[in-house]
């Protein structure tokens, strides 16, 4: 809910509060009134205004929140879902002017299993890729998947196997 409804809300609760109060308030003077034979030194009328004055301070207290939440409440977004979707960032492209920068900035097996890819037309079976790398299957996922993490190529999956697709 927004914090003005909400405020509203409290204030209308408040209310109905003091009307509670205002009620009872009179109940007990009608009934201290005929029970109570002192007049205004019988004990009881000490205790119905020390309830009713600490009564109405709860109400003031509620209305004091229900007011700034109305007035100075700000409001704050719940995020609910966060998507992340790989596919949803944009991907890098590579272009000949960018592709000398791209090879600049990765390892020696990074570039090697890169150009194994960009040879394999772009696309290549990543069990192709470890025999045609002659490195081993976890090598192989670490450099891919830094890869990736660069925007380079997507790993899809394809029933028991991985397609390694160059993003350009």
């Amino acid at each position: 809910m927004k914090n003005r409804a909400v405020g509203i809300l409290i204030i209308i609760i408040a209310i109905l509060i003091g009307y509670i109060i205002f009620s009872f308030n009179r109940a007990m003077i009608s009934i201290v009134d005929t029970a109570c034979s002192h007049g205004p030194t019988c004990p009881m009328w000490g205790t119905i205004e020390f309830q009713t004055n600490v009564s109405i301070g709860i109400m003031v207290f509620i209305v004091a929140i229900g007011l700034y939440l109305i007035f100075f409440g700000k409001e704050e977004k719940i995020i609910t879902k966060v998507k992340t979707i790989k596919t949803q960032i944009e991907p890098k492209k590579i272009t000949k002017e960018n592709y000398k920068k791209i090879m600049r900035n990765l390892n020696k097996d990074e570039k090697f299993v890169l150009e194994k890819i960009i040879e394999a037309d772009g696309t290549i079976f990543q069990s192709d890729l470890v025999d045609k790398t002659k490195f081993t299957k976890v090598k192989v996922s670490r450099i891919l998947d830094r890869l990736e993490g660069r925007g380079l190529i997507e790993k899809r999956r394809r029933g028991m196997a991985n397609i390694v697709v160059l993003k350009h």
